[in-house]
């Protein structure tokens, strides 16, 4: 039994090079060349993801317009109101931003709220008024 263990991890080491390893002795005339490896094909260049909130290069006190047509408005230091179309639904977002290389990006402090929802939020504005007037 021992000699069928040897034989059999005889025929299982993998060769160390490229070469065809044979069981058999064959001349070497038969050895086959190992095949060229193909040239791997540049990459194609990946086009920058789209931001889905892009807060205005200035300070405006107005609505500023953004490349992808979203309308931002800022309210605080680093803080924007959004309003701007993700898959076929316009919505309203909410969102701090932080400064990366002297570039305002979107933080994960925020909500995008849809249509529905903000015109529920301002249909309630008057009682949240009235909340925050009670506990001021």
């Amino acid at each position: 039994m021992a000699e069928k263990f040897r034989m059999s991890v005889r025929y299982n080491v993998m060769p160390k090079s490229k070469e065809f390893v044979s069981s058999s002795d064959e001349s070497s005339s038969d050895i086959e060349e190992p095949k060229k490896k193909k040239a791997k094909q540049e990459k194609k260049e990946k086009e920058p993801k789209k931001k889905a909130e892009e807060p205005p290069k200035k300070k405006a006190a107005s609505a500023a317009k953004g490349p992808n047509g979203d309308y931002s408005f800022q309210i605080a230091n680093k803080r924007f109101v959004t309003v701007s179309e993700f898959r076929g639904k316009v919505m309203v977002g909410i969102r701090e931003f932080y400064d990366a290389d002297g570039e305002l990006r979107p933080g994960k402090k925020g909500i995008s709220l849809p249509l529905d929802q903000w015109r529920q939020l301002k249909n309630q504005m008057d009682d949240i008024e009235q909340a925050i007037s009670d506990l001021s």
